[in-house]
């Protein structure tokens, strides 16, 4: 089959298993000992001796299509199930980054640790070194750690599967600190918008037709700064420790604010900017909001491709959003919208609304609630795409201009809640589907690029 139209692995390889197998450097030895313990090629024998293959082929059993699995050829053996791929390996070769040594004593110039975890007791175990930064060599990887810096506006710091978190913490001046978690989305590229296969047939008329064409062409995009994003909308909680008081419709602490303009967020932000200092928060951009949504995916929702299956019934929905199909699901407020004669849900209800932050899965970068629940305000109105490379672009941001609406509702049809789907309104309009969650974008010394 042709190369790379199957996924590659986490590295970005494709074909590691079946299609061919692939000749290695290695002499063939029954078994592993006495193998380089630095990943080097194990040699030893005549010129003649037989090679390693591995990764299996087109023709071969399931059994041997296993990252383990492993055979031998003699070096002149040709056949159709047999090809190679190249690999560069001169050490010394490519530049290097020395750590600079945090104090006298750190182990900067020290000799290397050489621990042989197949022969020693576990857990194996050695003195972490003084320095800002260290590496840990093994004959599979070079892994390099840095020590983390907290923020002065940030109240803790931490990793965790996710990656790089942070909080902040605000006082009410009586009871229990509202905390905020922030998460850390890197630059990198990516394609924003939709193609055009994955609006077809959504429209319902002319109208419609119109909606979803701003949403192509789709294109590519480098953002060239990371910024810290809230984890989840900005909670009634947060909001109304800030601005000592309350719009939202559906009101209870953990639940987003809503019933908020874009005008009614820079009046927050500027309240909470001043009382942590260098806080310095703002809205993302509406390429910033896409990229946080999409965590490395490409498809229609993070978890993959999105089937419609009625207007408000896609059953890949229901795990990581808030929709019209089950927004009535465990509805527990007594003010929730009359849901009854809404057509084709998923899931059968009455009476609807938002519901409290993070009970649905979050995204590969640890961000929840960033499709359905409620619509996000960006700090930017909506450009025009066209199939030019983009590099940090931004919509306008004149006073008065429209700003962009990003990631569906609990109200809204299933075709609307999509990482693609934008829409934009006056920056003084309220509604009940409406909330936002803030992001920092001044960058952040020390902090990682990748």
């Amino acid at each position: 089959m042709p190369v790379a139209s199957l996924p590659p692995n986490p590295w970005g390889l494709y074909e590691m298993h079946g299609n061919v197998r692939e000749w290695c450097q290695d002499h063939w030895y029954d078994d592993y000992q006495n193998a380089p313990i630095d990943g080097s090629a194990r040699k030893g024998r005549n010129a003649d001796a037989k090679r390693v293959v591995r990764g299996g082929s087109w023709d071969v059993d399931a059994r041997y299509a296993r990252a383990a699995y492993r055979y031998h050829y003699a070096p002149g053996h040709r056949y159709d199930y047999i090809s190679f791929r190249c690999a560069r390996v001169r050490s010394g070769a490519e530049p290097t980054t020395k750590p600079e040594q945090s104090q006298p004593g750190g182990a900067t110039d020290a000799e290397p640790t050489l621990l042989r975890l197949d022969a020693s007791p576990s857990p194996v175990r050695c003195p972490l070194p003084q320095a800002p930064a260290f590496f840990i060599h093994t004959d599979r990887e070079r892994l390099m750690f840095r020590r983390l810096t907290k923020p002065t506006w940030a109240s803790a710091i931490g990793r965790d599967r996710f990656g790089l978190w942070c909080e902040i913490e605000i006082d009410p001046g009586h009871g229990e600190p509202v905390i905020q978690c922030l998460r850390w989305i890197p630059p990198g590229q990516f394609w924003m918008g939709s193609p055009e296969e994955e609006t077809r047939g959504l429209a319902k008329n002319d109208d419609e037709r119109k909606w979803f064409e701003w949403e192509h062409p789709r294109h590519l995009v480098t953002l060239t700064e990371g910024y810290w994003l809230f984890d989840t909308p900005c909670t009634q909680a947060l909001w109304e420790v800030v601005m000592e008081k309350n719009p939202s419709r559906f009101q209870s602490p953990t639940r987003p604010v809503e019933q908020v303009s874009w005008d009614d967020v820079q009046d927050f932000l500027k309240r909470l900017n001043g009382r942590i200092p260098d806080l310095d928060l703002t809205l993302p951009s509406e390429a910033q909001w896409e990229y946080a949504c999409r965590a490395g995916t490409e498809t229609a929702i993070y978890t993959g491709e999105l089937a419609i299956l009625g207007e408000r019934i896609a059953p890949a929905l229901h795990p990581i959003a808030w929709y019209g199909g089950n927004s009535g699901v465990d509805f527990d407020l007594t003010d929730g919208e009359n849901s009854s004669s809404w057509p084709e849900k998923q899931y059968p209800h009455t009476k609807a609304g938002t519901h409290p932050v993070k009970l649905k899965q979050a995204n590969p970068w640890g961000l929840y609630d960033l499709l359905g629940n409620v619509w996000e305000w960006c700090q930017d109105d909506m450009r025009d795409y066209d199939q030019n490379t983009q590099t940090n672009p931004m919509g306008s941001l004149e006073a008065g201009a429209g700003r962009v609406l990003r990631g569906g509702s609990w109200f809204h049809l299933a075709r609307s809640v999509r990482a693609a789907v934008r829409l934009a309104d006056h920056p003084d309009f309220r509604y009940d589907r409406i909330g936002f969650r803030c992001a920092r974008v001044r960058g952040e010394p020390g902090q990682p690029t990748e």
